[in-house]
């Protein structure tokens, strides 16, 4: 008995006797060969569950006939996988939550959801969610599965899980029952053959009939392991489809239907990726991925993006791919993330980042949880088949999320992609190589990742983490491995430093050796910038000498100490002596030969190589051949390697759609601005396009207070700020101006103000001020995934020399101005002389504060239209 005062049951007495009753919680998996026969055991349980009271409900979801008519009296829920597992399961979750205790269910034929999610893993991944679930609340649901239709993935799982499962055959026009698992209840004959007979299911028990009956029907056999599921069928099938077309066999039309249901099988479901792939990868290039591959699901968007780049220069620029490296990198599907997740009881806290309002809750937890995990067998013998391919060869493990790297969404520097020099033991090599994917799920948890996603509504999206094993570019030099240039290239230059500057013609980010130096934003040090119509204009005529802003330090892969290291650029040259300096530095004669770096001092300019060799052309032709085919800007992470005196070749490691507005530029009209009326000049490094901005707020961090604070202190300003650019937005209308001493988003406070993008990115412009040391400048990070964020939010970006000529800061206005920081953060009081939140007034009859940002110029000013700047705020 129940709480409902009446007895479980599937409605036949007879099948109640031989399972020795239903008890609260059962789940029951019936393994048919029809839905008609399904439908006959699911009559009776409907009748008799509607008759006693419960609640009944049917999650109706695939294309058969429905099981229960729609006027049969149960509560019909209609839901599409097509949407996503993780969408897909939080429906029928929450409709299990509000149905409470003590209902009915009935679902569908289960074996559909393989064919929708494309996956066994999935569908078993739902059992071990679902099941647990539904047994906690004491009720009973009937599942139905294809006989021989699914692979171990699918069948281990659901048979562990679930209390009762049972065969249910046809022969010779009767029903017979063979319960294999029936859960806590035994009886002499609970196993047997059962023939369902009136009311009554009585035990087959002579051996003639059974054998006749078993041989007859579609007997579940003894290798599930090796029966293939939807996954392998389907890709096995497609195997012969090329060279049917080739004879004759396919038409067309069919093979091309084929990839596509490939193309979203294991490429990507997004609508423009989708496009790129259905017209630059093949049916020989789908299945080339699926042998390389680990697992089931998609491969993401940072591997999609990699291979449809080279695909395209193949079809569209063929001198062009003959430059390119070839690459032999191996995918880790998304499904196996998500098997992770749920044999090592994450799911249930991962949930929690799809509500808005809870999002960030247990991800602490979830991330301990994931580190500590553990990968099944299966997966495990792939693994070391990878390791085993590569030797000893230095590898990279990265992130390649569902919606990374697509149209609209980056995710540029928010999930990890981890270095394994793979050096040592073979044991020692797969440890590492877990320990690298286990931090990659891992920062699917973290907290810049899940405010990405609250800040684009993408908490609701299916985000899946696929991965992308690579091979490292580069060579051996000694200990020392790493490729002799890498960087990043955008196929719009945002940062046009000089008139003569095309922004339509690109620009690069260049480094020696490990191309981190590029992406992440790296502190008191520096990279040169290419503006690829003019290479040998250089920013820093703006700043000072060429060599004080050259790179200082290497990042390489020291394979003694099997980790990733940084040196400085003499040190690394100088031990070194394969390498062709010459192509990537300049000797500097004024200063002294050291006894490090090959008795000269090197400084890397890289001035040969784009003077003497077409790696400026190539470049520039590489970005335009990608955007045309994009129709979009395009970012892309290279790296380089020459094999002789001469000859080179280029690795593109990555491409994206860049996010840039004011790709057609434009020049603002001149206003004039009186001196008494100008907050801020500015002549010098903006990044973004031109601009005019009405300014409703300014957040100053005075540079003279924040010098005096100690580092604990420095952080805790940066907090603050953060929750600043969550508060109210400003009274009257108008974006808001963040300016502070020093690098925005460095990880040295004593050079900065330790922000991550996530506490700035309400604003519309971000100044630094160069203020905090003498020799430190703004590093023009064009590339890095801080400074790509920017580009993303369409944030300008402004440098401030206040001791220079051209740039003026109106730092006594911002200092007495009205500080509306404590209306915002009551408990902030000592921090009142550090940081000025000043509100502009609504301006009805003044006109308001407008900033003026030319790119082409490089200039900026923000000035009062229409009055002077008498210290009037709001």
């Amino acid at each position: 008995m129940n709480d409902h005062g009446t007895a479980l049951t599937t409605g036949l007495p007879g099948l109640d006797q031989v399972l020795k009753g239903i008890l609260p919680g059962d789940n029951i998996v019936w393994q048919v060969d029809t839905i008609g026969d399904y439908m006959a055991v699911v009559a009776p349980y409907c009748q008799a569950g509607l008759q006693s009271g419960r609640r009944l409900i049917y999650f109706r979801f695939a294309s058969h006939p429905p099981v229960i008519d729609r006027d049969a009296g149960a509560e019909i829920h209609e839901l599409d996988p097509a949407a996503g597992f993780e969408t897909f399961i939080a429906r029928i979750h929450a409709v299990i939550e509000s149905a409470g205790r003590g209902a009915l269910y009935v679902f569908d034929c289960m074996s559909e959801l393989a064919a929708d999610w494309y996956s066994d893993s999935m569908l078993g991944n739902f059992f071990m969610l679902t099941c647990p679930y539904l047994y906690d609340l004491e009720t009973v649901a009937y599942f139905a599965l294809f006989r021989n239709y699914h692979s171990s993935k699918a069948i281990q799982p659901i048979t562990e899980t679930t209390q009762l499962f049972l065969e249910l055959y046809r022969h010779a026009g009767t029903l017979y029952v063979h319960p294999l698992k029936v859960q806590l209840r035994y009886s002499p004959t609970m196993n047997t053959l059962h023939a369902w007979e009136g009311d009554e299911f009585r035990p087959v028990t002579s051996s003639v009939l059974i054998s006749s009956i078993l041989a007859s029907v579609n007997w579940s056999d003894l290798n599930p392991e090796a029966r293939p599921g939807y996954w392998e069928r389907t890709f096995l099938e497609a195997q012969g489809v090329p060279e049917a077309v080739q004879a004759g066999r396919c038409p067309l039309p069919r093979a091309q239907a084929i990839l596509h249901h490939l193309c979203r099988m294991a490429i990507s479901r997004d609508p423009g990726m989708l496009q790129l792939v259905s017209q630059y990868l093949t049916l020989e290039d789908v299945l080339g991925i699926w042998r390389r591959m680990v697992g089931s699901g998609l491969i993401g968007g940072k591997t999609v993006g990699m291979l449809v780049a080279r695909r395209i220069l193949q079809h569209n620029a063929p001198r062009l791919a003959e430059l390119l490296e070839e690459h032999d990198s191996f995918y880790i599907g998304s499904d196996v993330f998500y098997t992770y997740l749920v044999r090592n009881g994450v799911w249930w806290l991962r949930q929690r980042q799809r509500n808005p309002e809870t999002f960030l809750e247990g991800a602490v937890q979830a991330r301990q949880r994931i580190l500590m995990g553990q990968f099944p067998d299966h997966i495990l013998k792939q693994f070391e088949q990878i390791l085993d391919y590569f030797g000893q060869s230095p590898i990279i493990v990265r992130s390649s999320s569902l919606l990374e790297d697509n149209f609209g969404n980056s995710f540029a520097g928010k999930y990890e992609s981890v270095f394994c020099p793979n050096q040592g033991p073979r044991e020692r090599r797969l440890e590492d190589f877990l320990s690298a994917v286990r931090t990659i799920y891992a920062s699917t948890m973290s907290e810049k990742a899940l405010r990405y996603r609250e800040q684009r509504g993408l908490l609701n999206q299916d985000e899946q983490m696929a991965l992308l094993v690579m091979r490292v570019s580069g060579a051996m030099h000694g200990r020392y491995f790493y490729p002799q240039a890498a960087g990043v290239g955008f196929s719009f230059n945002p940062y046009v430093w000089h008139e003569t500057i095309d922004p339509k013609a690109g620009v690069l980010r260049l480094v020696f050796g490990l191309g981190t130096r590029a992406v992440d934003r790296s502190d008191d040090d520096y990279t040169r910038l290419v503006a690829l119509n003019a290479p040998q204009r250089r920013p820093e005529a703006n700043f000072d000498e060429v060599r004080r802003y050259a790179q200082r330090r290497v990042d390489y892969l020291d394979l003694q100490a099997n980790r990733l290291m940084s040196s400085h650029f003499l040190d690394v040259i100088g031990e070194n002596v394969d390498v062709p300096v010459e192509m990537f530095a300049s000797a500097d004669e004024s200063v002294e030969a050291p006894a490090r770096g090959g008795g000269k001092t090197w400084v890397p300019t890289f001035d040969n190589l784009l003077a003497t060799t077409n790696f400026v052309q190539d470049m520039r032709e590489i970005l335009r051949v990608l955007q045309e085919a994009y129709e979009y800007p395009v970012d892309v992470e290279f790296t380089l390697n020459f094999v002789d005196e001469r000859t080179y070749r280029i690795h593109l490691v990555q491409c994206r759609p860049l996010p840039v507005k004011g790709v057609e530029a434009t020049r603002l009209s001149p206003t004039t601005v009186v001196p008494a009326d100008l907050l801020i000049q500015a002549r010098g490094a903006v990044i973004g396009h031109s601009r005019r901005v009405r300014i409703g707020r300014f957040v100053y961090v005075v540079p003279s207070s924040y010098a005096r604070l100690g580092l604990q202190d420095r952080y805790e300003i940066a907090r603050l700020i953060g929750r600043i650019n969550q508060a109210d937005a400003p009274a009257g209308p108008g974006g808001t101006v963040i300016l502070g001493p020093g690098r925005w988003g460095t990880a040295d406070p004593f050079l900065g103000i330790p922000v991550a993008f996530a506490e700035i990115n309400r604003a519309a412009v971000l100044c630094e001020i160069v203020a905090m040391h003498e020799h430190l400048v703004p590093d023009v990070s064009l590339g890095t995934h801080f400074l790509n964020e920017l580009v993303e939010t369409d944030m300008l970006y402004v440098a401030l020399f206040p001791r220079k000529g051209d740039n003026r800061l109106r730092a006594e206005w911002f200092e007495n101005a009205p500080n509306r920081l404590l209306q915002l953060l009551p408990k902030a009081g000592r921090w009142a002389e550090v940081i000025r939140v000043v509100d502009v007034a609504d301006g009805t009859q003044d006109g308001g504060v407008f900033l003026d940002a030319d790119s082409f110029e490089q200039k900026v000013a923000c000035y009062f239209q229409g009055r002077q700047a008498d210290g009037r705020a709001g």
